[in-house]
């Protein structure tokens, strides 16, 4: 079906904002308790607490009618949490990943290090159950009380491009739930 309605330009006139503002809608808990132990990527379990996707939850504050927002997404197997790294303080422009030739470092943008210019985190995360205001979840790779700015469902025909390429993490050739490199 062709589009019907004429175009209009709703950002010509529209001044870009300079800063941004959020609000909390709740905090993780979490079974971790210090970065060292937690996991960088929720399906990498190698060398983190119990060996193993931990359960958590997604405890959503009170006042804002909440649980009404959350009403359908049990049905749905992941979510996507958008978070604010509330420990992470400064940030570089090359990063060294845990993953790849020790020493080698990358640009920030091409890489999940989670020291940022905003501190955003994005977990997709799987649903194990939603009661009341709280969400239970599982493959946590998030500190315990990490402030929570969104929650949206992972939709697989949107949200999954299967033969994307994947750059620098192509060629180092490891596999994806590959254990990140260790350095006591």
């Amino acid at each position: 079906m062709k589009r019907t309605k004429p175009p209009q330009d709703h950002t010509s006139n529209a001044a870009a904002p300079a800063r941004i503002e959020c609000e909390i809608i709740g905090y993780v808990r979490s079974p971790y308790k210090e970065r060292f132990g937690t996991p960088r990527q929720p399906t990498v379990t190698s060398q983190v607490m119990e060996d193993r996707a931990m359960e958590g939850e997604i405890e959503l504050v009170a006042g804002h009618n909440f649980e009404q927002a959350l009403k359908d997404l049990a049905g749905f197997e992941y979510v996507w949490v958008v978070t604010w790294l509330h420990l992470n303080k400064g940030w570089n422009t090359l990063v060294a990943p845990p993953r790849g030739p020790k020493g080698v470092k990358r640009g920030l943008f091409a890489t999940r290090a989670p020291h940022r210019p905003n501190p955003i985190g994005l977990s997709a995360l799987r649903v194990v159950g939603v009661e009341g205001r709280v969400i239970k979840v599982r493959g946590l790779d998030l500190l315990d009380g990490t402030p929570v700015l969104d929650i949206k469902p992972y939709v697989p025909y949107t949200d999954a491009f299967g033969q994307a390429r994947a750059g620098w993490l192509d060629e180092i050739g490891e596999a994806a739930d590959a254990p990140d490199r260790f350095e006591p």
